[in-house]
């Protein structure tokens, strides 16, 4: 296996060396082939003795020299100066077969240099579950980390009981955070500050490098990038649960699936994520949370946007205030989607509202709508006040399609299958007990979200309720 390890190559500062710390019995458990081949990676090594040990983080190949990345970051609105890769490995990068960069990273494979007083280590279930959500999420379109493969440890860790340890190889375009921008602002270093966005603006916005504002457009390049996938999130439903600034790429990509969910029955104010006791990180909050945290790394760019710390302030506050606007375009662009509508009218947003204002007071399920009403499945009486609504709707679309053209666009939007928090923990409770049966079903339902799957599609039964979603660190 050939990588690169590019981001290895900056400051000593940037990353601490890895320790190799082999587990006792690697079993692979699921290879993800078709993205192997995609990045020039060796499918069958991959799964062989030699490429599962190197999966396991037993033995790594000439030339691989993993590292632990640091940053900081601020936790539910606390600023932690110090955080870092506390059980992630950043085994290198390369190009992919389209020509686009990416890096793979290993997460659970032990303790590093900023592990605190952590394992490093992770659990067999939120290894599954990030694996099956940001697949699912890939097939939504959805820009993300993808899952390489993981692999089962032969022991256990600690968390609230004892659990079957796992390890999850990850690939991103890059893991730069805006906490990773914070850890040397906090250090007042502008020199690894300019590194850093050099290697960001090299690596993701190549375009603008010859630019003199460069860093400013660089700031603005996130901005919208950020805008556009919050926007993709809220029109799935999907709640990341943990929008802490370690946690958002300037890349655009969704990253750590810790607590994260889709809502079952549409409710705004949704929470699923055990430690988010304030609603901070609740499904309809998550916009305002990614403009606050753009906030805090246009404050880590400040002294390369201007020599003037004020002029510095008006151009990036500026920047800043156009991230509602942005975010509601998007939004906007996304839920007409949803809809069947292709134009932009001015009377579009007040229709996306009133449907999911229907949806709010009847409490029904969010995925489910949205499919039934591209498959003519709703009566007229589905729910009070649906009548009015579906006649202004197909009025809507009939100035600019016919209905069946509109619902055959909407099918491709509108899944049917989402990983559903109470199918995941069964796949989860299956798994536990070495039955991946259920791991392989899902996972090949959620990565064809779709087609028609009655048997992965229904929303929980009362008992089978997920109330709450736990990180898994």
């Amino acid at each position: 296996m050939q990588l690169a390890n590019h981001y290895a190559a900056l400051p000593q500062h940037f990353s601490a060396p890895a320790v190799l710390q082999p587990v006792k019995a690697p079993r692979l458990v699921k290879l993800n082939t078709a993205l192997a081949r995609s990045l020039g990676l060796d499918p069958i090594w991959l799964s062989g003795p030699e490429g599962v040990a190197f999966l396991a983080g037993n033995r790594f190949p000439d030339g691989i020299n993993p590292v632990a990345t640091a940053y900081a970051g601020h936790q539910f609105g606390h600023l932690v100066p110090q955080l870092g890769d506390g059980r992630a490995l950043l085994l290198g990068d390369g190009v992919d077969e389209r020509g686009k960069p990416f890096e793979i990273q290993m997460k659970g494979a032990g303790r590093t240099p900023f592990s605190r007083r952590g394992d490093g280590r992770a659990a067999l279930g939120p290894v599954l579950r990030e694996y099956l959500v940001s697949e699912a999420m890939a097939a939504f379109g959805v820009p993300t980390t993808r899952a390489l493969a993981a692999v089962s440890t032969g022991e256990t860790v600690v968390r609230a009981t004892l659990q079957p340890g796992a390890i999850l190889t990850r690939v991103a375009s890059s893991h730069i955070r805006v906490g990773t921008f914070q850890f040397f602002a906090l250090r007042g270093d502008d020199d690894a500050i300019r590194q850093l966005a050099d290697f960001a603006l090299e690596r993701h916005y190549p375009e603008l490098i010859g630019r003199p504002d460069r860093y400013l457009a660089f700031f603005d390049a996130v901005v919208s990038a950020q805008a556009e996938l919050i926007a993709h999130w809220m029109s799935l439903g999907f709640i990341h649960g943990v929008m802490n600034t370690d946690n958002m790429t300037v890349s655009g990509e969704t990253i750590d699936y810790g607590p994260c969910a889709f809502l079952d029955e549409y409710d705004p104010r949704k929470v699923f994520s055990s430690i988010d006791q304030g609603g901070r990180y609740a499904y309809d909050n998550q916009p305002r949370i990614a403009q606050w945290n753009l906030a805090r790394l246009a404050e880590t760019l400040l002294p390369l946007m201007d020599g003037d710390a004020d002029v510095a302030v008006g151009k990036a506050q500026e920047i800043l205030m156009a991230f509602p606007t942005r975010y509601g375009h998007a939004y906007d662009r996304h839920f007409r989607a949803k809809l069947g509508l292709r134009a932009e009218r001015e009377e579009d947003h007040a229709l996306i509202v009133d449907w999911l204002t229907l949806l709010a007071a009847e409490k029904a399920d969010f995925t489910l709508s949205f499919r039934q009403l591209s498959e003519g499945a709703l009566a007229h009486d589905a729910m009070p006040g649906f009548g009015s609504w579906h006649a202004r709707w197909r009025d809507r679309v009939a100035r600019e399609d016919s209905m069946d053209a509109a619902q055959a666009a909407m099918r491709f939007v509108n899944p049917v299958v989402i990983p559903r928090n109470h199918r995941i923990e069964a796949v989860i409770s299956a798994a536990e007990t070495g039955d991946f049966g259920p791991f392989e079903a899902m996972l090949a339902a959620v990565t064809h979200p779709f087609d028609d799957d009655a048997a992965h599609a229904s929303p929980p039964r009362p008992e089978e309720r997920v109330w709450e979603t736990f990180c898994g660190t």
